[in-house]
């Protein structure tokens, strides 16, 4: 059987993983995928190393403001840990293989542990901006339409073709999350809730916020499910966290306009308080 144009090989994301483990002495265990505006936890690594996105090779190349387009290996809190500054976007014009692309090499890298995080909508009205809300369970509305990054011929070598996810955000890693926000006094600012993805890049209409919070989502953004979806079925544990950088609109009245400027401006505010968070977790 001929495989789809866009469809990866297994032995291409060995490939890129090989070159990277030729490239560095470090062996992580742990990945971090940096969204909007949070790229600066990667300038926390001791030891770092770090290459551009367009030097690796198969590896896509970021287009967005707030991505630094980076993969930076080094030691978080003593972790071997790789961490990518700016991640990819189905709205960039990339297919939904190479979006997640790089979650895959992780495995390839032996990592164990995937920490993903991204600016998201707050479409819960008990949610304020700069909230920081962990990941309990997604909805996928590009999956909805075909658009999952497991369609295509499986591979075993990396996981079952039906895989459950029911489980797919770590009970136990948001459980570490919630006890290293009360241990650091910051639970006042912590939410748990579920992340919808839509393909952007318009953000929502009005109706469509209003159709999100029917269905039960509390945050939106155009991120971080198909990262997810491979991690999960490579078998990577996955904890998942949103910044809520802005309210999202529901008021036909309403002067306000949902910006990027926005939802950058509020990264800068809070990213420190995340970074914390995700080290004082890496600590425990």
């Amino acid at each position: 059987m001929a495989v789809p144009h866009s469809h990866r090989r297994f032995e291409e994301y060995k490939e890129t993983a090989e070159w990277l483990l030729n490239q560095t002495a470090i062996r992580p265990v742990v990945a971090i995928i940096c969204g909007s505006g949070l790229g600066g936890l990667a300038d926390r690594l001791e030891e770092s190393v770090t290459f551009k996105y367009e030097d690796i090779p198969r590896f896509p190349t970021s287009t967005v403001a707030g991505h630094a387009g980076k993969l930076v290996f080094g030691k978080l809190v003593g972790h071997d840990c790789v961490c990518m500054q700016g991640r990819f976007h189905l709205y960039e014009g990339y297919n939904i293989h190479m979006v997640s692309y790089p979650v895959r090499v992780f495995s390839q890298l032996g990592v164990k542990t995937l920490i993903v995080t991204n600016a998201a909508g707050g479409l819960n009205d008990r949610y304020s901006v700069g909230d920081i809300m962990i990941i309990k369970d997604h909805i996928n509305m590009p999956g909805f339409a075909g658009q999952n990054p497991l369609c295509g011929p499986n591979d075993e070598r990396f996981g079952v073709r039906f895989p459950c996810m029911s489980d797919a955000y770590d009970r136990e890693l948001r459980v570490k999350l919630r006890s290293t926000a009360e241990a650091m006094g910051v639970t006042h600012f912590l939410q748990e809730g579920v992340y919808c993805m839509v393909a952007g890049p318009s953000f929502e209409t009005i109706a469509e916020c209003k159709l999100l919070q029917t269905l039960g989502a509390d945050a939106v953004g155009m991120s971080t499910v198909p990262e997810v979806l491979m991690a999960h079925h490579c078998g990577l544990r996955v904890l998942g966290v949103s910044l809520i950088t802005n309210k999202v609109i529901t008021d036909y009245d309403s002067e306000e306009k949902a910006n990027h400027e926005e939802v950058l401006r509020t990264t800068q505010k809070q990213t420190k308080l995340l970074q914390d968070l995700v080290c004082g977790f890496l600590s425990m």
